[in-house]
């Protein structure tokens, strides 16, 4: 009897927590289909204009196109830097190899806020001051720990004889990798690049200090279209968004499965 009560206790937590999370996402879609402009519920009718004016959104398709790229290159940079990273941890061949490990996922460790006035500080001590520029760098230190982490987990479980023995074979170091260690390490490269991809679209804290009024990313963009014009245009934007996420997280379940997902994006102790 003890049991069956701790495993509904258990499972009316989980219901709980689950329920806790989702209800704002839920909110935000159903007020995007208000037929009032404000942000309302649709109660007494739904209304689809909202989806149809984001397109018309002042500034929308530049932001956009800045968060793609920065996303797509700095996730591509990430998976390189951490792989590399992660040979060289997992193979024992750098000194003081958890402590570099450590420093990689440090980032994650730090509020947004800390880490774009240290980014900030830093890229103008170095005289960098074009803001794509430093966007690209900025999220290359915000994405990196999610695929060091994931590279970390999935290479201290892969067989590195499979080189050496490639190179016997007359494979380059280079080589080897592209040809033994990507395909059998292409599970956790998608996991590494989805929470990568992720994190760089939907960064804010650090975004926010290195950007100008030409050159911003999304979520910069729907922040401003709240400060100045609110209405339920931003919850319809949001919404896409959110089913855009879920789209690709159902793409990595069919390719990899949600549980591995959730295992490779472990570290091991």
């Amino acid at each position: 009897m003890t049991g069956a009560f701790a495993r509904m206790l258990a499972q009316s937590a989980m219901i709980g927590a689950a329920i806790f999370l989702l209800a704002p996402l839920i909110v935000i879609a159903a007020a995007s289909f208000s037929p009032t402009p404000v942000f309302d519920l649709p109660v007494g009718g739904a209304s689809l204009r909202w989806y149809a004016g984001i397109g018309s959104l002042e500034g929308l398709w530049p932001a956009l196109a800045v968060s793609l790229e920065i996303a797509i290159l700095s996730t591509a940079a990430s998976l390189v830097l951490g792989t590399l990273a992660g040979i060289a941890i997992a193979r024992g061949a750098v000194p003081g190899a958890e402590a570099f490990a450590a420093a990689l996922v440090s980032p994650l460790m730090m509020p947004g806020l800390v880490l774009g006035i240290a980014l900030l500080q830093f890229f103008r001590g170095f005289g960098l001051t074009q803001p794509w520029a430093a966007l690209l760098l900025a999220h290359v230190v915000v994405t990196l720990p999610y695929v060091a982490r994931t590279m970390i987990a999935a290479l201290s479980r892969f067989d590195f004889t499979l080189l050496d023995a490639a190179r016997t074979l007359g494979c380059s170091f280079p080589m080897a990798i592209l040809r033994v260690m990507t395909p059998a390490l292409a599970p956790a490269y998608l996991t590494a690049g989805l929470f990568a991809f992720l994190a760089s679209m939907d960064n804010y804290p650090v975004s926010i200090f290195l950007t100008d009024a030409r050159t911003k990313t999304l979520p910069i963009k729907m922040l401003q279209y709240i400060e100045e014009s609110p209405d339920p245009t931003i919850a319809a934007l949001s919404t896409l968004i959110l089913i855009a996420t879920l789209a690709l997280l159902m793409i990595a379940d069919r390719a990899v499965g949600l549980h591995r997902l959730a295992g490779l994006a472990e570290q091991p102790t």
